[in-house]
């Protein structure tokens, strides 16, 4: 990021969570109520993510990332790749839009891919198991 960029919202020692989420949120030119609704939150979930009032579990902090185009241990730290300079951006409001949907869509394989995994390694469990009739 540049120090343009940096300037008016986001200083490392100073933002917190919420105020990396927003920020990012604004960057990536996202509303409150549309990125609730990509991540599948009602709004008011989304408002006290970025006030600070509470947290979002592990699979939705990844979501957003992928969906605002910052790292995760940006957005938990404020450390790593965060977002873009808009100025630098050429991509059209089109193209952003369905990079960010190709982003959500390629989180929404990875969880289900990881949930296969689980239910698989469940049901071969389950298999070996002595059957009782």
């Amino acid at each position: 990021m540049t120090a343009q960029t940096l300037e008016g919202w986001y200083d490392p020692d100073a933002t917190t969570f919420g105020d990396r989420l927003a920020g990012a949120r604004d960057q990536a030119g996202m509303s409150q109520t549309e990125l609730a609704k990509r991540l599948g939150v009602k709004k008011k979930t989304l408002e006290d993510w970025e006030n600070d009032f509470s947290e979002p579990r592990a699979n939705r902090l990844s979501m957003m990332a992928g969906l605002l185009n910052v790292s995760l241990s940006w957005l938990l730290t404020g450390q790593g790749e965060g977002p873009g300079d808009p100025d630098d951006m050429t991509l059209s409001r089109e193209a952003s839009v369905l990079l960010g949907e190709v982003r959500e869509i390629s989180v929404q394989m990875r969880l289900a891919s990881e949930r296969l995994n689980r239910v698989e390694k469940e049901l071969q469990s389950v298999m070996r198991e002595p059957h009782v009739a």
